[in-house]
């Protein structure tokens, strides 16, 4: 009685990904958003190299170049005085990053989609799901003026987002939760890029910036608690924070111009979900939510529907594919989401500096530290490296409290097996 193999609740980077791999398996997919596309959303666009690597392999990543986001190959990490300058490794040969705008990239994800064959359907509202036996087995919608309908799959896909109404109704059981940590402001600048991912790091707050169409985004992380404060001057705080912990940056502001209106959060909520079960899998924030600070919300989100669609196309039955999904997303889940906790909390102490300290004066090891951090190379690299190359100088206690994963973790966030 299925009308479709798959109907996705979502079409941004999690749902229009996983929408067109499900397509390319030859499978009928109905993908659906309540938004008119292309429409931008609160993202700070950065792609990390696995990420980058993900879109070669589906043969888009040409297209993401054609929309005119500038490339970039290197990370400039500072911290009281300290400077850090390096490259990652590749991941399968590829070398840049990138940070398109999202209404770029969310547009190039559904034309790839659609092109593959899949029915889309955007200023459409799902305001529940249909169940036969304990099964997700549809959907009930309409798009804009017209009337409620169901539609019916063998699959619902869950990628609408950290208030998930899929989520909701399947009640997804949250196994893993953490209070909410950072808060976010972040502006659009008429600022050349210098192909350089920054980042500036301060007890309490972080600056960021990136290079993206059209310019450059310009980030401030600061601690939620200073989000009631900052919510009553949003502009005078965010260019504050930038002005106190990146001057140089701040200089080059006030050359530029502002593009467009400011946009911030203090709505960040941190968990992993139970990812699927009869009838049903969640993908990208509605399966996995964590601070933003890290900036791998867009990559985890490709791995996402790579891994569910695989573990479809692999599986004797659809019921173990979803099974050994929620398996392996739960455990792969873990150590990015821990790490931006850590990351969120926005300290700086004696032994994150002594790390920065090594990378600064070794320039091979900060290169194997932005391999890991962009998923290049794992934590258990980089850290026997760090081990290899310490100096007899450098004390016991310094060396396990800077290689230690919990500092790497404050540092940059990504200790990922």
């Amino acid at each position: 009685m299925s009308g479709y193999d798959a109907i996705v609740v979502g079409a941004r980077c999690a749902g229009a990904s996983t929408a067109l791999l499900l397509a390319r398996q030859g499978r009928r997919v109905l993908l659906l958003d309540r938004a008119v596309f292309p429409k931008d959303t609160l993202s700070t666009g950065h792609i990390q190299l696995r990420g980058v690597a993900t879109l070669a392999d589906w043969e888009l990543l040409d297209r993401l170049r054609d929309t005119g986001c500038p490339p970039m190959g290197r990370t400039i990490y500072r911290a009281a005085g300290i400077t850090v300058t390096g490259s990652s490794r590749p991941v399968r040969g590829q070398r840049m990053n990138y940070a398109p705008r999202r209404h770029l990239l969310d547009r190039l994800l559904v034309e790839a989609a659609v092109a593959a064959g899949v029915e889309f359907r955007d200023a459409t509202t799902v305001d529940d799901l249909l169940f036969a036996d304990g099964r997700a087995t549809g959907v009930r919608c309409r798009t804009a003026g017209g009337g409620w309908v169901n539609e019916r799959a063998s699959l619902v896909v869950g990628a609408d987002g950290m208030r998930s109404l899929v989520a909701r109704r399947v009640r997804a059981a949250a196994l893993a939760e953490a209070a909410t940590k950072s808060c976010v402001y972040y502006a659009f600048w008429d600022l050349p890029t210098d192909n350089a991912l920054s980042v500036t790091r301060a007890d309490g707050a972080l600056v960021g910036a990136v290079g993206t169409n059209g310019g450059t985004l310009v980030a401030c992380y600061l601690r939620h608690r200073e989000f009631a404060r900052a919510r009553q001057r949003p502009l005078d705080v965010y260019l504050g924070t930038i002005r106190e912990h990146d001057g140089e940056l701040f200089e080059r502001l006030r050359a530029a111009e502002m593009t467009e209106r400011l946009h911030g959060t203090g709505d960040q909520p941190n968990f992993i979900r139970r990812a699927a079960g009869p009838g049903w899998a969640l993908a990208g924030d509605a399966a996995v939510h964590k601070d933003s600070v890290t900036a791998w919300g867009i990559t985890d989100a490709f791995l996402q529907a790579q891994l569910l669609t695989d573990c479809l196309a692999s599986a004797v039955t659809p019921d173990r594919a979803l099974t050994e999904y929620a398996a392996t997303l739960r455990s792969a889940a873990r150590p990015g989401y821990e790490a931006a906790l850590a990351v969120a909390d926005l300290n700086l102490d004696d032994g994150d500096l002594a790390f920065m300290h090594r990378l600064a004066d070794d320039p091979a090891l900060a290169d194997l530290y932005f391999s890991m951090t962009s998923g290049a190379i794992t934590y258990q690299e980089f850290d026997a490296a760090f081990r290899a190359q310490s100096p007899a100088g450098v004390s016991t206690a310094t060396q396990e409290s800077s290689s230690h994963a919990d500092s790497d973790r404050r540092l940059h966030g990504t200790a990922r097996g």
